[in-house]
């Protein structure tokens, strides 16, 4: 059985292939699922556990969940505090369709097994009340239908149990002071079982200016709803309340956002938080079952596989040690049809840079490059960094756009421009140009080497030959073509650095938007020439430092040396010329 290409054993979603995932990307978020506004595979509690994958971390927080609103224990209270782009939303969202669905639970993929592993049956249906920070003005009241709400605890009755959940909340609505816990208690428990999402809290309290009311309430009075809140769902038996709170300061706004920040986090201190940071292995699969429709030949898959990882064994020490385990064999059936070294590069490297997210950042850049791949009509077994079509201004931009200015140049001239001198390599030399060595090179290169230029971190930079080869070795080649190469863009390109001897297996490569400084000075040095320019102007400068010496009897400056005698020795014709005073500036005896 022959490989096949990527492209012949798994289809990527629609909106990936139309190019529209972006947008669609966007609705996922809590307020739009819960007002009717989000995409089908959001707001639609079969389709969006049909793209979800249930990690770990996802599993043990929606067993708590089941068990709580069946009454069966679980934990009352759950923070959910990852970094940016963690999955928190995506989180709240399973919860939300797990509580509130229409369908029977048998149509939400994977949600009987983890009943069956919890040892229940049901999970009862749920009112379900969203309170997202970004949705709400402090200063300015909002209507449902003619009722005008001013406070989160105006909304949370509403949405629990509408008119007749308000009225419970009506008075301490109308001035903006916070219910006790034993009226928030009532509430639960009168509309129970109830699950409470909180998000954005940060965004919403930290409008509040200190010794200023607004029709919200105050600041205080908000950080005390926040606490009777926690305290009321732990005496109601069947109600849940979730919030996510930002990981870091620089998340939370500014002085003010840090301060509303610390105090959350003091309110939610004695709650356990059981959120799971997502691990590489739990990405690989999200991100296939977002951006892929399930795998239409295993077989097909398996035989890439298993024919990559022998070509790694057959490389040996040329390759990082990982690649010669047999379990890198299941990494790669896990990631498929995505190379697990891309996955490394993006969540090691790309995802320490500040404002790239750690699922949706990823998300969006692989629809971009598997969309360009598509219609490229890519035949690659497997997508590796030396895939990734950097040509492509949508996928180039999602990535430079991280790294500050001045990436621009680096790209279209060392990596994957028009005019690039990776592809002049291989227009000059086919063997390269065959495979596009030169480009898969820099390519890999790039993805591993570029995120330093923003994240200075300790150690050691760069990108070491072994993992370049791994980002470009497909089966059927030989890593040595792509070594060549790799020789040959240090010694020719632009932007590209090196530690060391190029030739040797320590040696680490990176780009930068810093001209490599050798290079840099044999481009000024080809403006000149040599002989005329160079020369000429040593010459003038010569001639104004020892044209006035009186010391000197003769001087002649880059005069022909005129041997008088080719029998004679050289050690006795500068004798002779220097008893003459006569030898030259410039010249060599």
């Amino acid at each position: 059985m022959s490989l096949k290409p990527w492209r012949e054993v798994i289809v990527p979603h629609p909106d990936v292939l139309r190019g529209t995932f972006q947008q669609s990307e966007f609705a996922a978020d809590l307020t739009a699922v819960h007002t009717g506004k989000a995409t089908l595979e959001y707001g639609d509690a079969k389709a969006f556990y049909e793209r979800t994958y249930i990690t770990e971390g996802m599993s043990k927080l929606l067993i708590q969940v089941a068990h709580r609103l069946n009454g069966k224990g679980g934990e009352p209270v759950i923070q959910l505090q990852t970094a940016f782009g963690g999955g928190k939303t995506h989180t709240m969202l399973a919860v939300y369709h797990l509580a509130s669905r229409s369908c029977p639970l048998s149509d939400l993929a994977g949600i009987p097994a983890l009943l069956d592993e919890a040892k229940l049956l049901d999970v009862p249906k749920t009112a379900v009340a969203v309170l997202d920070g970004t949705a709400f003005a402090p200063g300015q009241p909002w209507k449902h239908n003619k009722q005008e709400i001013r406070t989160l605890w105006g909304e949370l009755a509403w949405q629990l149990g509408g008119a007749e959940g308000f009225a419970m909340v009506q008075q301490a609505d109308a001035t903006g002071t916070s219910p006790g816990k034993e009226v928030l208690r009532e509430l639960l428990a009168r509309f129970a079982p109830c699950a409470i999402l909180l998000d954005e809290l940060v965004v919403y309290i930290r409008q509040f200016v200190e010794s200023q009311a607004l029709s919200g309430g105050t600041y205080d009075s908000n950080i005390s709803f926040i606490q009777s809140l926690t305290e009321a769902a732990k005496l109601v038996p069947n109600a849940v309340v979730l919030a996510s709170l930002p990981d870091s300061n620089s998340q939370a706004g500014g002085p003010r956002g840090l301060a509303v920040l610390q105090a959350l986090e003091a309110v939610f201190n004695r709650v356990q938080a059981l959120w799971k940071t997502v691990s590489p292995e739990e990405a690989f699969e999200i991100v296939r079952r977002r951006l892929f429709e399930p795998i239409r030949d295993h077989q097909a898959r398996d035989l890439v596989c298993r024919s990559l990882a022998n070509v790694y064994i057959s490389e040996g020490s040329k390759l990082p040690s990982e690649t010669q385990e047999t379990r890198y064999y299941d990494r790669m059936v896990q990631s498929y049809p995505i190379h697990p070294e891309v996955f490394t590069q993006l969540y090691e490297e790309w995802t320490t840079i500040q404002g790239f997210q750690r699922t949706r950042g990823v998300l969006k850049l692989m629809a971009k490059v598997i969309h360009r791949l598509w219609e490229d009509n890519d035949k690659d077994y497997m997508i590796l960094p030396g895939s990734l079509p950097l040509y492509d201004g949508s996928a180039r931009n999602e990535l430079i756009s991280h790294l500050g200015p001045g990436w621009d140049p680096v790209m279209d001239r060392d990596v994957d421009g028009e005019r690039s001198a990776t592809k002049v390599l291989e227009t000059k030399e086919p063997r390269y140009g065959t495979v596009q060595a030169a480009r898969r090179v820099a390519r890999s290169i790039f993805l591993a080497s570029a995120p330093a230029s923003v994240n200075v971190r300790p150690g050691i930079r760069g990108v070491s030959r072994n993992r370049i080869l791994l980002g470009c070795l497909q089966p059927g080649q030989s890593s040595h073509l792509y070594s060549d190469a790799l020789n040959k863009l240090a010694d020719n390109l632009h932007y590209l650095s090196s530690s060391g001897d190029k030739t040797q297996d320590s040696t680490r490569f990176w780009f930068d938007t810093r001209a490599n400084l050798r290079r840099e000075m044999e481009e000024r040095k080809r403006r000149f020439e040599d002989k005329n320019e160079v020369r000429g102007r040593m010459a003038t400068v010569l001639k104004s430092l020892v044209g006035n010496v009186s010391f000197f009897d003769g001087v002649h400056v880059f005069t022909p040396y005129n041997f008088r005698s080719q029998r004679r020795g050289t050690i006795e014709q500068q004798e002779d010329d220097r008893a003459a005073g006569n030898l030259m500036l410039g010249d060599t005896a």
